[in-house]
């Protein structure tokens, strides 16, 4: 007996340290990815990288506010702790500068730095892992013919045991595989071009699909809608009802590139920053490619299903100058609130005809009961360049004080999306956090 009880545990280690390297074995596969009429292969590696560079968005998560591009810092507030993101200029101190090939493609396909130490996926490693290697190091090349800067990246401040890099490699063998992007056979090539930006290059699913119980993609629902940093993403399926099965490829087309179609609102919060920083660029072609791509998928209903109610009663009654008639009592604080802030830019009718980034019409954040991007707009306002011209909504953070933006929240839910919000001042103030 006392043999067996002895080897039964050192097999039981044994296997399981099988198991793990096997489950965070990486791919060595090279890739091969399709072709993006942006970045076409007679271009040069530079050229091709910048592209790739801005289909990624990597300027959205590695630049400050005001600071310079790609030199990282910027917080990710997370249940557990805050993270920062990473220097990733060609700076040899602080940046990426000593990164050879091989450990940047190790660093995008498997998330392990050059120290080997493992990255947290908030750096989307888990999309990246399906780049090419020859992407990924044309996007390396354009990012060190940059200017270097020096500048430290903030040590990230977690919970035990979040704080510990090591165990990662642990998460990464339960939720995480090493793998190139593999067109498919059955699909056409703008198919198969607009799965691999919205999967890997873009990776539409960091945001827009739900978390697991280990903060790992839910790719059951993939595409349905998530809360990102306070935001809701929106659903980006099919569905007629709660996703974009009812868009037209146009009204798709035109809020891909813009930020904006008629009939449904403009891109807020992180959406905006991809507009801006990012979809405006690409090349038409890789957008309606996208679209292809996007029509594909299952459709799903999402955990926060949204309705939108494209043209309310309450917006029916009202003329662009004048308010509608009955609104109801609870409401009026939020309706002088408007009145005194709101509606000479956005009217009463929801029209915004000084821009059409005022529209509110068929907007999600007016039709969600919640209130989320309605309260984070409030709160944040936003500035963007987009095709040429400057998007520009003032932040109320300091002029309202929580219970006020609750009331303006839910005046503008009622008013504009005919629903009952449901925002609290208490859920003001958790936002002022995010």
């Amino acid at each position: 007996m006392k043999p067996i009880l002895i080897l039964a545990p050192v097999c039981a280690a044994i296997l399981g340290t099988a198991a793990y390297f096997y489950l965070t074995r990486s791919d060595p596969t090279p890739g091969t990815a399709p072709v993006l009429a942006g970045a076409p292969a007679s271009a040069s590696k530079i050229v091709r990288g910048a592209y790739l560079a801005k289909a990624a968005d990597c300027v959205a998560c590695h630049t400050v506010s005001g600071g310079k591009p790609f030199a990282g810092g910027l917080p990710f507030k997370l249940p557990f702790g805050t993270l920062y993101s990473s220097n990733i200029t060609a700076d040899q101190k602080t940046g990426i500068g000593n990164y050879s090939d091989d450990d940047f493609v190790r660093a995008l396909h498997d998330g392990v730095r050059h120290d080997g130490k493992r990255l947290y996926p908030a750096f989307p490693y888990t999309s990246y892992s399906l780049l090419s290697r020859e992407d990924a190091l044309a996007i390396k090349a354009y990012l060190f013919s940059l200017p270097k800067v020096t500048q430290e990246t903030p040590t990230p401040d977690l919970a035990f045991p979040f704080n510990q890099r090591w165990a990662m490699g642990f998460w990464n063998a339960v939720f995480f595989k090493s793998e190139r992007f593999k067109p498919a056979p059955d699909k056409s090539a703008k198919w198969n071009s607009g799965a691999y930006l919205a999967i890997a290059l873009a990776h539409c699913a960091e945001c827009h699909t739900p978390r697991n119980i280990g903060f790992a993609l839910d790719h059951r629902n993939e595409l349905s809608g998530a809360v990102v940093n306070g935001w809701q993403a929106p659903n980006i399926t099919p569905d007629p009802v709660h996703g974009i099965g009812k868009w037209t490829d146009a009204e798709l087309y035109q809020y891909l590139r813009a930020g904006h179609a008629p009939g449904h609102g403009a891109a807020s919060g992180p959406m905006r920053e991809a507009v801006e920083n990012s979809l405006q660029y690409l090349d038409p072609a890789d957008i309606r490619n996208l679209v292809t791509y996007l029509r594909s998928v299952p459709p799903r209903t999402g955990d926060n299903p949204i309705v939108v109610n494209p043209k309310p009663d309450s917006v029916a009654a009202a003329g662009p100058y004048a308010p509608a008639p009955g609104t109801p009592a609870n409401l009026k604080d939020g309706l002088r609130l408007f009145e005194s802030s709101c509606a000479s830019c956005h009217q009463w009718n929801g029209a915004g005809p000084q821009s059409q980034y005022a529209a509110l019409l068929g907007a999600r954040s007016v039709n969600d009961p919640s209130g989320r991007n309605v309260v984070q707009m409030i709160l944040s306002g936003t500035r963007a360049q987009i095709a040429g011209a400057e998007v520009f909504m003032p932040s109320f953070r300091a002029s309202f004080t929580d219970d006020e933006i609750a009331q303006l929240s839910n005046y503008v839910i009622y008013q504009f999306g005919g629903k009952q919000g449901k925002v609290t001042a208490a859920d003001v103030a958790k936002h002022r956090q995010q």
